[in-house]
């Protein structure tokens, strides 16, 4: 498939071709030597230059802080570069070499591109200070692959429960319950096929792929689920190695001793806790000393499962012309443990005379006498012997078709035999009976069986050692589910045929005087099973310990779990020392656990839950159709990975439903960790893509228009300023964000940089570095955009335009009050200020201005006292009484109060207006104080035509800056036109404007009366800032007196506030009074402490309805 590379042009460097050692001569061959993959170095042209120091705010580490993955074919630059573009051949493309390499230097690297096993690196190699040439790989499917899972898939559950499960579950049951966990894990086997043939997968096996594929949420809480499981079927194989050597080979080596019958369970399981103590040290020495030992033992423990397979099937071949002679007492329809007499009667004819048989009768009966008392049921009951093994031809295979599930503590019953019931047993114990240990029942014999059919990923995990992992790992993990599938079943149904029911039932083969019940089936001899199941488990045993402390070093190393990384470190050679101490005191809680069947369904749920997330991982690219998902493996299909997923999710409910909860809550524990704490990666793995593509969804079913006034809620644009250094001035400004946010609705947080893209784009990605930074210190989660334009004015202004994306976008506007606005160095900041309120005004955007933003809290703090006071001027949608309530929901305002005023004029009915504002925030469901101030008329003081006179002396300075004498002409002219065509609207009558009010009907009919007054009150003046042309002089002192004295009041209510919100006046229509209005909003707010001036966007964004 051809393959087109696009090169995109990079920054020449001029002394690229400049130096030593490049030779002239265009013919000269140049040199190259054989590459394995290197780690990428960074470009000479990007670092940054060593002279100037580093901003204070970059101390910080800026961005995530997160390597990306490493890539041995981008940006390489370890051959030297008079070699990479000798000669005239390349010279067009002799400036990008630096970034993008000839397609003869990528194949190279391609072809020598290696992949080590994680973390198996042996001790003579690492003695060596340089590292040797590698030599390829050379395992091919079979043994690389095929007999690795294999060895993995048969183990102790065959040994030790498969005949137990077949007699209680009967051939049917115990045939679905095989059917079911195959199925399951060849769906899984499927996916895993398409995940690992999707590129070169690297040794980690499943743990890789998972969160290659799902992201590093999923991947670490998976991961350790399955380092979990692993851990535990440690555990269970040291148990199982235990319980073949305690009960088969060497009972006499027990420790503990029960006094009677019912403490022989106790016993039992005080045993194994010493010796599987015993035994995980010492297999925990033998890991720590060196995995070669381990690596070579493999084939030992592999050839001693085949051998006891074949044994196995070679007994059920004899069984059909020599079946074995195993005899079996029973008493009536009970089955008696053979252990205790020699026997099988209650009397015997020695020398003509019949005498009762000591060890039987002596065990029923008080004495070895005739005429004893004996056991009711005993009396009753003739003893008989039957055939343990009757053989495949028997006809057996019918009796055992059906489930004989019983209670703790039953006894174990052939049904078709006859019995004569007794009244009342009063006492059992002590009696021969062969007993039942736990109930059982079809569900939990799913929890004991299904770890017998994981180990599925050990081809995945030797994919670093395979010669061709993409088409070894599917064949040979295909294959070895489907020959253990065929063992698993085959030998259900053989065990069904060949062996009584009774004899199937006893777990630890008591009637057979102690022997291993499936060993008696074996040819040529019991101990080829007893030795060659005690073997296998124990190299079971011994590679779970060595696979799992590498699966806690890779998910440490990876750095997404930070509590973790300690488990990253080992010896000097790579062996993960303390990931092993980890991983045995882990085992060590199983071994205490002490029983293999309350062990097998803890370990099931963990390689379920890893198993659903394999399939779910495969769906999801499926169905996501990524452009990287392409594997070679062509034999998947979504349904396939779907239904897997939902199978492993219905078995671990099925197993237990207790236990698939806690496994749940452990995983989702994990990934909200990873998503708090952990490392931010990018992986390019399917729950992004997921997340994307539900994005899309999302953003297109969002309507365009404003959404409805329920839902409206400030999606902020957050303008910052920066400095010279590309950091952030006002940082209280992200803090404030966040205390109004609190991680609710769209966050935009906005700054411009004065220049051009070309020359200014490492700038840009510096500062916008800086700001992700700072986001994150404040804890502000949204986006961060960042413009580069020829002016901050234009800059703002497209920002203002174009930030957000279809209907998420941002109906609000955050910016700080300019300081400098006043200063002679910056006679623009007040005019982008100015513009900027009126861009928002044309896109009909809310504007919140916060001033003395330096003094504001930050997140940490918090007001133990104190009120947010609203002065309610002029009714702008509602944006006044929203704000308070939002920042109340964060920790820094919670525990402050609400106080909203309002100001009353000489006609307006102060009472009335209380109890009109009190019911109006009542159906709001806001809780405030309220109170009227009423503002009373009187003259215009000294201070006021002071100040006055001051703004207007900086007015015509400014002006004479700005303005030559021919342009002050100019200027003159316009404004008398201006003024005439004032004079002439002004006597036209207009229509009265309609008032959007959330009041009641009275108070909106004062309203229009107001509005109609010739003689408006001198306050409103400050809101409308309508100059009359004809008198300017006099406009400006009503309009500072009405600042002076507004302030006056606002400084008497709220001088000690917290805060204080208070409308915004718009700016006037013709700009030749921005100066005036600036000076008229330093006025309205001076001597307060925090500010925050809020214009309305021209809409409603509360309401009294539900």
């Amino acid at each position: 498939m051809p393959t087109n590379f696009t090169v995109v042009p990079v920054e020449a460097q001029g002394d690229a071709a400049d130096g030593p050692g490049n030779p002239g001569a265009p013919g000269e061959e140049q040199e190259r030597q054989p590459l394995s993959p290197p780690e990428p170095e960074v470009s000479p042209k990007l670092q940054p230059a060593p002279s100037p120091e580093p901003p204070e705010c970059s101390s910080e580490i800026l961005g995530d802080g997160t390597p990306r993955e490493n890539s041995p074919f981008i940006n390489n630059t370890d051959m030297e570069r008079e070699n990479i573009y000798e000669g005239k051949n390349m010279a067009l493309f002799e400036e990008e070499m630096d970034s993008n390499p000839m397609v003869s230097s990528l194949l190279n690297k391609l072809a020598n591109y290696t992949n080590l096993s994680q973390g198996v690196v042996e001790h003579e190699e690492d003695e060596d200070s340089k590292r040797k040439e590698i030599k390829a790989p050379r395992m091919g499917t079979f043994i690389g692959v095929y007999l690795p899972c294999l060895q993995n898939i048969l183990g102790v559950i065959l040994f030790l429960r498969l005949t137990w499960i077949v007699g209680a579950a009967g051939i049917l049951e115990s045939f679905i319950i095989v059917f079911m966990c195959c199925t399951c894990t060849m769906l899984t086997a499927i996916s895993m096929s398409a995940i690992a043939t999707n590129g070169v997968v690297p040794a980690g096996g499943s743990y890789y792929m998972i969160s290659r594929s799902l992201g590093p949420e999923f991947g670490g809480a998976v991961g350790l689920c399955f380092y979990l499981g692993t851990t535990f079927a440690g555990a269970m194989y040291i148990l199982g190695t235990i319980e073949i050597f305690l009960t088969y080979i060497c009972p006499s080596a027990a420790i503990f001793h029960a006094e009677d019958v019912e403490g022989e369970n106790g016993a039992m399981l005080n045993n194994m806790r010493v010796y599987g103590t015993c035994t995980l040290a010492l297999m925990a020495m033998v890991v720590f000393v060196g995995v070669k030992y381990v690596n070579k033992l493999a084939l030992v423990f592999l050839t001693c499962v085949i051998l006891s397979i074949l044994a196995i099937y070679a007994g059920v071949i004899k069984t059909a012309f020599d079946p074995p002679d195993i005899p079996v007492c029973l008493l009536g329809n009970r089955t008696l443990s053979n252990r205790d007499f020699d026997v099988c009667a209650k009397f015997q004819l020695i020398n003509n005379e019949t005498v009762t048989t000591t060890h039987l009768w002596r065990l029923f009966c008080n004495s070895s006498m005739p005429n004893a008392t004996c056991d009711d049921y005993f009396y009753q009951n003739n003893v008989t012997e039957i055939q343990g093994i009757p053989g495949i031809s028997s006809g057996v295979i019918l009796k055992n078709l059906w489930s004989s599930y019983a209670d703790k503590g039953a006894f174990v019953e052939k049904k078709d035999m006859p019995s004569v019931p007794v009244p009342e047993e009063t006492k059992t114990s002590g009696l021969p009976y062969v007993l039942t240990d736990i109930m059982t029942y079809f569900t939990m014999l799913v929890g004991i069986y299904f770890p017998s059919v994981t180990g599925i990923m050990a081809g995945s995990n030797r994919s670093g050692d395979l010669r061709d992992a993409q088409k070894s790992i599917p064949t040979g993990t295909i294959l070895a589910i489907a020959t253990t599938s065929f063992i698993y079943l085959s030998c259900i149904v053989l065990f069904g045929a060949c062996i009584e029911g009774v004899i199937l039932r006893d777990k630890f083969g008591e009637a057979l005087k102690g022997n291993l019940v499936i060993g008696m089936l074996a040819w040529p001899s019991p101990w080829v099973i007893v030795i060659g199941s005690f073997f296998s488990t124990c190299g079971a045993g011994l590679q779970s310990l060595t696979g799992a402390p590498r699966l806690l070093q890779a998910i440490a190393r990876d750095g997404i779990v930070p509590f973790l990384q300690v488990f990253g470190h080992g010896k000097a050679n790579g062996e993960p020392t303390w990931a092993l101490l980890l991983t045995a005191l882990i085992c060590e809680i199983g071994i205490l656990i002490a029983s293999l069947d309350s062990v097998a369904p803890i370990l099931s749920m963990f390689f379920l839950m890893c198993y659903m997330f394999v399939n779910l991982a495969c769906a999801v690219q499926t169905l996501l159709r990524t452009p990287n998902w392409r594997p070679r493996f062509k034999f998947y299909h979504w349904a396939l990975s779907f239904l897997g997923m939902s199978l492993c999710l219905a078995l671990m409910f099925i197993c237990s439903w207790y236990y698939a909860l806690f496994a749940m809550l452990i995983a989702g524990c994990i990934y909200k960790y990873i998503e708090y704490r952990g490392a931010e990666k990018e992986w390019g793995d399917g729950i992004r893509g997921l997340s994307l593509n539900a994005a899309r969804y999302a953003l297109l079913r969002v309507e365009h228009g404003p959404p409805h006034t329920k839902n409206w809620r400030p999606q902020v644009l957050v303008m910052l300023n920066l400095d010279s250094e590309q950091c952030v001035k006002h940082p209280r400004l992200l803090s404030f964000t966040t205390q109004l946010k609190a991680g609710k609705g769209l966050t935009i947080v906005g700054s411009v940089l004065e220049g051009t893209y070309l020359d200014k784009h490492q700038e840009a990605q510096r500062a916008e570095e800086n700001i992700r930074s700072l986001m994150g210190v404040e804890k502000t989660k949204g986006f961060c955009q960042l413009v580069v334009s020829s002016s901050l004015r234009d800059g703002m202004s497209h920002l203002i335009q174009s930030a957000g994306l279809g209907g998420m976008k941002h109906n609000t506007v955050l910016m700080a009050w300019p300081e400098s606005w006043k200063q002679s160095d910056n006679p623009f900041s007040w005019k982008n200020f100015v513009d900027t309120i009126r861009d928002t005004t044309a896109a009909q955007q809310a504007l919140l201005v916060a001033k003395n933003i330096d003094t504001f809290p930050q997140n940490q703090e918090r007001f133990r006292e104190g009120n947010i006071d609203v002065w309610w001027i002029v009714h702008d949608g509602g944006m006044l009484m929203l704000l308070p309530f939002l920042l109340r929901q964060h920790k820094v305002w919670r525990k402050c109060r609400m106080r909203i005023f309002t100001v009353a004029q000489m006609d307006d009915n102060s009472i009335q207006m209380k109890k009109d504002l009190q019911m109006f925030l009542y159906h709001l469901r806001i809780s405030a104080e309220v109170e009227v101030v009423e503002m009373v008329e009187n003259d215009i003081s000294a201070f006021t035509y002071e100040k006055t006179l001051m703004m207007e002396q900086r007015s015509q300075m400014l002006k004479q800056m700005q303005l030559s004498k021919n342009e002050r002409e100019r200027e003159a002219q316009l404004i008398h036109d201006r003024n005439t065509a004032a004079v002439a609207r002004t006597k036209a009558v207009a229509a009265p404007e309609k008032v959007q009010m959330t009041w009641t009907k009275e108070k909106l009919v004062s309203e229009k009366h107001k509005n109609k007054d010739a003689n408006m009150a001198g306050f409103r003046d400050i809101f409308t800032l309508k100059p009359e042309w004809g008198n300017l002089n006099q406009s400006n002192v009503r309009r500072m007196h009405t600042a002076v004295k507004l302030n006056g009041v606002v400084l008497n209510k709220s001088q000690d506030a917290q805060l204080v919100l208070l409308n915004m006046p718009g700016p006037p229509k013709n700009r030749q009074g921005d100066e005036n209005y600036m000076e008229f909003l330093e006025v309205l707010t001076e001597g307060l402490n925090r500010v925050l001036l809020v214009r309305g966007g021209g809409r409603e964004v509360i309401t009294i309805y539900s």
